[in-house]
């Protein structure tokens, strides 16, 4: 087996290194790249490569430790200089070669010097992956027999093989870089910093990804096809057969080795599709939790510990729960409107709604504040609209008359009875799910998946809790 630097050139990395200007190297070969962004090969012109050194040397006022003085500095010599250093043979990024019809200088950026641009150009900025790609890749390419009938190891076997560790590498990467997220929400001291964080995380590519991959591509949905294929490579001797020769000619292997290759690649494929890919979206989702629940901590942490303006809305609250109780506010107003103003209304008390004691803060400075009487017309205009805020369609006791609605006499009902032709019913059935517990019904998951609005929803029965 090869060594990596019996392959490349002994000092290719020496003008990466610390001790040299490496930025200002990297960036060179960036520029030299960019210039073979619109080319049929990388092979162009030397003076063009020059000038496009040049003016980025002058725009950045870069000086190299080998350089003139200021007086009689020329940005074309240095130019030149860069270019013949990235040429020299023991570093390997460009070679010079001569047009033999005009006589006139090329660059060729070499195979390791283009892997090395684009490398570099990936660390700073990597490009998005879509990952549900891959899926419906590798069911597109299995379904397409006419396709890859003639030659089924290099068109369709490897092919599918390939996409699967490129899915398996990319939401591995996906899950590691989901701990970078959690750990620069612990240190978040602000409400402020803490609601950037949440905000850059679920409008960011992550979620649009993972999204895609669990709704419209979700892999439940080709799963089943795909595995009938890759067994059908296996258990089709005509296919088999093309499999195995196709292997031993591609490789250059034996027929037995060809057939251990072919089976191996079958399996590992199977393998990832059906165990790994579950493996690591469990994980993903694990870390999705952790996250959300980091976010929790923290945001309680800094309200319970914070001496800002949250702690006045607080009182300020407080005061008017005691002014309501004390004037008799509440027997005054209209049956329909006491829902609106259940201030101290707790329906979920935890270990984690304890409030540590705050530093009673003192007053400096007495304060008076004029307040504007309100006309009758305001009241009512303020009411009317304090009503249609809190109007919520989907309450608990509104998905109870639903769930009784829609079950009648019967005792259970399935999801594929509830009627979801929009966006409310799939949020009515939702919310019907998850109030089951308190209107006293119980949800049973079921196996399959109804799809509906660009949405996938795992089938469930609601069952009358028995007394």
């Amino acid at each position: 087996m090869k060594n990596l630097f019996d392959v490349i050139p002994v000092g290719f990395f020496n003008y990466l290194a610390s001790n040299s200007n490496h930025r200002i190297y990297a960036d060179c070969l960036q520029v030299i790249y960019d210039e073979y962004d619109r080319e049929i090969s990388y092979r162009i012109p030397r003076s063009r490569v020059r000038d496009a050194l040049a003016i980025y040397l002058l725009e950045n006022h870069v000086q190299l430790e080998d350089e003139k003085p200021a007086e009689n500095r020329n940005y074309n010599d240095m130019a030149s200089a860069v270019i013949r250093k990235l040429s020299d043979k023991d570093v390997g990024w460009l070679e010079e070669e001569t047009d033999d019809m005009t006589y006139e200088k090329h660059i060729v950026m070499t195979e390791a010097g283009i892997r090395l641009a684009e490398f570099l150009s990936e660390l700073k900025k990597p490009e998005q992956e879509e990952f549900s790609g891959y899926i419906y890749t590798i069911y597109n390419t299995l379904q397409n027999e006419e396709m890859w009938r003639s030659n089924p190891y290099v068109d369709v076997l490897l092919q599918v093989n390939r996409n699967a560790r490129m899915l398996s590498k990319a939401l591995k990467r996906l899950s590691t870089f989901i701990r970078k997220i959690i750990e620069r929400m612990v240190n978040e001291g602000t409400f402020e910093s803490l609601t950037e964080n949440i905000i850059e995380y679920c409008e960011g590519s992550f979620i649009k990804e993972y999204t895609r991959l669990t709704k419209q591509q979700n892999i439940h949905v080709y799963r089943g096809i795909i595995k009938k294929k890759l067994e059908r490579l296996q258990s089709d001797p005509e296919i088999f057969e093309l499999l195995v020769i196709g292997c031993a000619v591609e490789d250059e292997i034996s027929e037995a080795e060809a057939e251990e290759k072919v089976l191996t690649l079958i399996q590992a494929t199977k393998r990832f599709l059906t165990d790994d890919y579950d493996r690591i979206m469990k994980e993903i989702k694990h870390k999705i939790n952790t996250y959300l629940h980091v976010a929790v901590g923290r945001m309680r942490f800094i309200y319970n510990r914070g001496t800002d303006i949250r702690g006045a809305v607080e009182n300020t609250i407080k005061y008017i729960i005691e002014e309501m109780q004390d004037v008799g506010m509440k027997d005054d107003m209209p049956q329909d409107m006491n829902g609106l103003f259940l201030l101290d209304r707790n329906e979920f008390i935890d270990m984690a709604s304890l409030r540590y004691p705050r530093k009673q803060r003192q007053i400096r400075k007495v304060t008076v504040s004029e307040i504007e009487e309100m006309t009758e017309e305001q009241i009512e205009e303020a009411r009317l609209a304090q009503k249609k805020e809190a109007y919520n369609p989907y309450s608990r006791e509104k998905m109870r008359v639903y769930v009784e609605h829609l079950m009648g006499e019967q005792d259970s009902i399935g999801s594929t009875d509830i009627p979801i032709r929009s966006k409310n019913d799939i949020l009515a059935s939702l919310s019907a799910v998850a109030y089951s517990g308190e209107n006293g019904y119980i949800v049973e998951p079921e196996e399959g998946y109804i799809e509906t609005e660009q949405m996938l929803l795992r089938n469930f029965t609601i069952r009358k809790e028995k007394q």
